[in-house]
């Protein structure tokens, strides 16, 4: 199984530190460094729910991959399953591939078979119960969206859109749509507008 070997990964490790629910914290600050670094060249651990190394391009080159931390707990990922099974929707058959992040280490894979078929989702699940693939992408609380263009670079890192403008406190409607935005942006090959978002969410550094 792959490892961590990056040593910037300790210093976003320790950004991770406070625990509870929020907005995003020190990790939504810069992309410019990240997106000079593709994924496939960086060690990290994620596991399917088989218990095997999973290789996010197995399935070969993809126009776009978005991947999305969650935690079957924490209720504002729950309140997006709607919007991500739309997400699946809209954007697999122009070549997209999805996948949702759990990231509670305490969580076993029937657990999580169990969550994804109570919420239809239809996107293969992943398990990143070392926090670094989360510690890689910069992503600090869940849900939080990562998007990757057809070079596995990330391109965007945050909110799927902005109904929630804090931890308890949200919109009647969201009024931007950032991940829909950002892959149809990837998808066009224009820059997207707003690569960097803060997320509100549950933190994943309370499981740590």
């Amino acid at each position: 199984m792959r490892t961590v070997n990056l040593g910037w990964l300790i210093v976003a490790a320790a950004l991770l530190s406070a625990i509870g629910c929020g907005e995003g914290g020190p990790g939504t600050a810069n992309l410019s460094a990240e997106t000079e670094v593709k994924a496939e060249s960086v060690s990290f651990h994620l596991l399917d729910l088989d218990g095997k190394a999973a290789d996010l391009w197995q399935d070969g080159p993809a126009k776009a991959t978005v991947l999305i931390f969650t935690q079957s707990d924490c209720p504002i990922s729950n309140r997006y399953a709607p919007d991500i099974r739309a997400l699946y929707d809209t954007f697999h058959p122009q070549g997209v591939n999805s996948y949702l992040v759990f990231v509670d280490p305490q969580q076993t894979p029937d657990a999580i078979r169990a969550h994804m078929s109570e919420y239809g989702y239809p996107c293969p699940a992943l398990r990143d119960p070392e926090h670094s693939f989360a510690a890689f992408t910069g992503a600090t609380v869940t849900p939080e969206a990562v998007v990757f263009d057809a070079q596995r670079q990330i391109v965007y890192r945050g909110r799927i859109d902005d109904l929630f403008v804090d931890f308890g406190k949200s919109r009647t409607v969201a009024t931007t749509h950032d991940v829909a935005e950002a892959i149809e942006a990837t998808l066009a090959g224009r820059p997207v507008a707003e690569p960097v978002t803060k997320a509100v969410g549950c933190y994943i550094s309370d499981l740590q």
